[in-house]
């Protein structure tokens, strides 16, 4: 019963692909490892060997999710080139457009599953919380953001940017001003005061 892509090594990467799948289609609660085993044609007893039980499997598939925001951040901040508000801009965008395409994964990204993150989990959540932090830093020392602790300026923007997804998903703002939100917000923090 066993497919190609599991006799060629790739029934890890097939099963996290039909999770997502699911997880968009279905929610978190309708995932389970005997039902992409049978998606993936392969006996019920086969995921076991990539995933030891359901929890792992949603560790897998956040970990799977901070490492492609956080690749998709670096990207767009790259591209911007050396203007700082550009680069915070092209950050922001890339994680808002992130969230709206993948909201479910991203509410599995962000909920705490358990106490004990694995590894890569943590890993790849470091990652992108560095990527965006490190754009955050570099604003503030070229002065395009105020000076204010860049830890809570770091926690305001990833809530300014959720929120703005949220907005779009929920079907509040279309998603055709998720742009101009996101400009909009970095154009306030570039320009607004916090209170200290």
């Amino acid at each position: 019963m066993e497919d190609r892509a599991y006799h060629h090594g790739h029934l890890r990467t097939v099963l996290l692909e039909a999770a997502e799948r699911a997880l968009r289609e279905h929610g978190v609660e309708r995932l389970s490892l005997r039902d992409l085993a049978r998606q993936a044609g392969v006996s019920h007893a086969a995921p076991r060997r990539h995933f030891a039980d359901r929890q792992a499997l949603l560790d897998a598939l956040a970990e799977r999710g901070f490492a492609r925001l956080a690749d998709e951040a670096s990207a767009a901040i790259d591209d911007a080139g050396a203007d700082h508000q550009a680069r915070l801009r092209g950050a922001a965008t890339a994680f808002v457009r992130f969230a709206i395409g993948n909201a479910a994964l991203l509410e599995l990204m962000f909920t705490r599953k358990n106490d004990e993150p694995s590894a890569a989990l943590q890993e790849a959540s470091t990652r992108l919380f560095t990527t965006m932090g490190a754009v955050i830093h570099d604003a503030q020392e070229a002065g395009t953001l105020p000076a204010h602790d860049p830890e809570r300026l770091n926690l305001l923007f990833a809530a300014t940017l959720q929120g703005i997804a949220v907005l779009v998903t929920s079907g509040r703002a279309q998603p055709e001003q998720a742009d101009l939100l996101v400009t909009d917000a970095v154009q306030l923090f570039a320009s607004g005061r916090l209170s200290r």
